[in-house]
């Protein structure tokens, strides 16, 4: 395939790997050092159109179909978990505004977003609710305005962002039907924003905690009808999302194969590389099989809902699960391989198998992915 400024995409593959495998080793090192993400390089991602891989040219994107990205969501995924987060969060944040945005809506919010201009926060986990129908920030209309009280946390670049796109319900409503999906801006009066303590893994991306006390919202800038909130949320962002987990854990376990083999083949013990020992060896192909395994589950989760097949919800959960497992083997596995030292802060191992642990809720917990399976294969007999 040939992309809008006449780039192939063999090119393009290869030179996401020569920037992850060169700036994004000195970016993953700052960010580590100093515990944030530094402004450069949300610039440097901008500049060279990482940040609008996944979305229509004529939105100004690179036109990549949905399995094109993951290849190289997977080849990002072997960075820092933060530079990750950037690429897959505004790869895929555009979608959910889209689906439901007028055109006036579109201009404003989505092709900015594309362009790497607006930063837009996913904003619907709660500390009070479980995530979903269980929502418990409300609004109350006023007239041409919606006044937005409760709480979120945990809200990836709640912080740094521009706009939140924020899910609540109307006051007094349950279920589904009474929510709605809100462009709110990030300095729209009666809102404390509290940044959250630093994470075990995926350092220096920001996360917020947001208590809304009557927040003035514009109708205007709500997505859709009143009650199709939760379609906002889960059709057009969720689903993609998770598929595009699954694939950050095969990159990411991809990675701590590499860092496994390296150590393996260059450490020598009683006068042999480790390589030679059958226990790290088998571990190793135990490894290279898991890997390929769930990256080809993924892909096929991936083909499903490009093609819009009913099954993609459920096959989207079946690939985070296997995937999230996978990762956890494989990285314990390359940890184990590297002997203590790989147990020592600075060592990219040890970035490493933290920023994995995060892999195991993002997008859902296991147990989620095992409901949703399991209400597909029930619901269809299977």
């Amino acid at each position: 395939m040939t992309q809008a400024d006449g780039t192939s995409f063999a090119t393009l593959a290869r030179e996401v790997e020569a920037f992850v495998r060169g700036p994004g080793e000195q970016y993953a090192a700052a960010i580590e050092r100093d515990r944030s993400v530094p402004a450069q390089l949300w610039t440097d991602l901008r500049d060279r159109g990482y940040l609008r891989l996944a979305a229509p040219v004529d939105y100004g994107g690179a036109g990549l179909s949905f399995t094109q990205y993951l290849h190289l969501l997977e080849l990002f995924s072997m960075s820092h978990a933060s530079l990750r987060m950037i690429v897959h969060v505004c790869n895929g944040v555009w979608r959910s505004i889209d689906q439901f945005a007028s055109d006036e809506q579109r201009k404003k919010f989505v092709l900015p977003q594309v362009a790497g201009d607006l930063r837009v926060a996913f904003t619907l986990t709660e500390p009070t609710a479980g995530t979903g129908a269980d929502l418990r920030a409300s609004v109350v209309r006023d007239g041409d305005t919606y006044l937005l009280s409760g709480e979120k946390h945990l809200i990836t670049f709640g912080v740094s962002c521009d706009y939140w796109l924020l899910f609540a319900r109307l006051d007094g409503s349950t279920g589904k039907d009474g929510t709605v999906a809100l462009m709110v801006d990030r300095h729209v009066e009666g809102v404390r924003v509290e940044p959250m303590p630093d994470t075990m893994g995926v350092r220096g991306t920001d996360h917020a905690h947001l208590i809304f006390d009557r927040a003035p919202v514009p109708v205007a800038n709500r997505l859709g009808e009143e009650g199709d909130g939760l379609a906002v949320a889960l059709g057009g962002f969720l689903t993609p999302s998770r598929i595009g987990v699954a694939m950050t854990c095969v990159g990411l376990a991809r990675r701590a194969q590499e860092l496994a083999v390296e150590h393996a083949r260059n450490r020598v013990t009683f006068g042999k590389p480790l390589t030679a020992r059958q226990a790290v060896a088998f571990a190793l192909a135990e490894n290279a099989a898991d890997i390929e395994a769930a990256r080809q589950l993924t892909l096929h989760a991936a083909r499903r809902w490009e093609a819009g097949q009913s099954d993609a919800g459920a096959l989207s959960s079946m690939a985070k699960l296997v995937a999230v497992d996978m990762l956890t083997r494989v990285t314990d596995k390359a940890l184990q391989a590297h002997g203590g030292i790989g147990y020592w802060e600075g060592s990219t191992i040890e970035r490493v198998y933290r920023d994995a642990r995060a892999q195991r809720f993002e997008e859902g917990t296991n147990e989620i992915q095992k409901t949703v399976i399991a209400r597909e294969i029930l619901a269809a007999g299977r």
